[in-house]
């Protein structure tokens, strides 16, 4: 499961969704979630679905890798689900000791697993199709206004950019251990959940270790470049807009409207 993360990722690949400018990605993103929350039926769903489709066909991303990503929070999608099944109020249609199934229960539980899977799949297109540079670029222009109340955004778009690059990293370093305590006879994959809740806690200390070494060998690689921050830097590859750049906002904007439309009407 912990080599299915694929959120941080970045996949390379000759797209015009990677040609896009990391501000329209990161708005993409913004409202494609947005999007989810705005309509509550199947048919607002499907049409999100459709969309997104549409953008994975374009990024050239294999569907195979995308999907990938979803087996790491199967656990996340179960628990939801269970939690809506027994918990949500209305028409029962099965009971058993104390717990109830619900019409309302299901169709809840429905919506949040198909919301969910659909909300992890639009953030990973932004990560699978754009580089960490470029999302700390896109980031710290997107928050630029809020210089203005002395906020520190070019120090929250790096933090940003670098947690999401240390996702892989730090996937790479628990497979490592896993390797090596199986090779010393350790059993990740066998009894019940707990027991292999129990078995991964043996991990937890030497990732600790590798992850605060690993920070603070990025600590000193800054220092030694001199950085000191966003202040008078100046970009090698400055963003500027497109057309399809606009094209694609337009694009943003009209999707947006059909999906209140859709949640309006249908």
């Amino acid at each position: 499961m912990i080599r299915d993360i694929t959120l941080g990722q970045y996949y390379e690949a000759d797209s015009l969704i990677h040609k896009l400018d990391p501000r329209v990605k990161l708005a993409f993103t913004l409202i494609y979630i947005i999007s989810l929350y705005v309509g509550h039926s199947f048919y607002c769903y499907l049409f999100a679905a459709l969309f997104l489709a549409g953008v994975i066909a374009l990024s050239r991303v294999p569907v195979h890798f995308m999907l990938r990503g979803l087996r790491s929070i199967v656990v996340i999608l179960v628990i939801s689900a269970l939690f809506n099944i027994f918990l949500v109020d209305g028409e029962v249609l099965v009971r058993f000791w104390k717990l109830r199934i619900t019409k309302e229960g299901l169709v809840t539980a429905a919506y949040m697993v198909v919301r969910l899977i659909l909300l992890i799949l639009g953030s990973t297109v932004m990560t699978l199709t754009t580089t960490p540079n470029d999302l700390t670029d896109g980031l710290e222009k997107s928050l630029s206004f809020l210089k203005i109340f002395r906020f520190p955004v070019h120090d929250l778009a790096m933090m940003m950019s670098i947690a999401l690059r240390f996702i892989p990293i730090l996937v790479e370093e628990v497979n490592k251990i896993m390797k090596a305590q199986m090779a010393r006879g350790a059993d990740f994959d066998g009894g019940s959940l707990i027991k292999k809740a129990k078995a991964m806690v043996p991990m937890l200390i030497p990732l600790f270790v590798s992850s605060f070494r690993r920070a603070n060998d990025l600590a000193l690689a800054m220092e030694a470049r001199c950085y000191h921050g966003g202040e008078g830097r100046t970009k090698m590859y400055p963003l500027k807009y497109q057309t399809h750049d606009y094209l694609a906002y337009l694009v943003l904007l009209v999707y947006l409207a059909c999906m209140i439309l859709v949640s309006k009407v249908l």
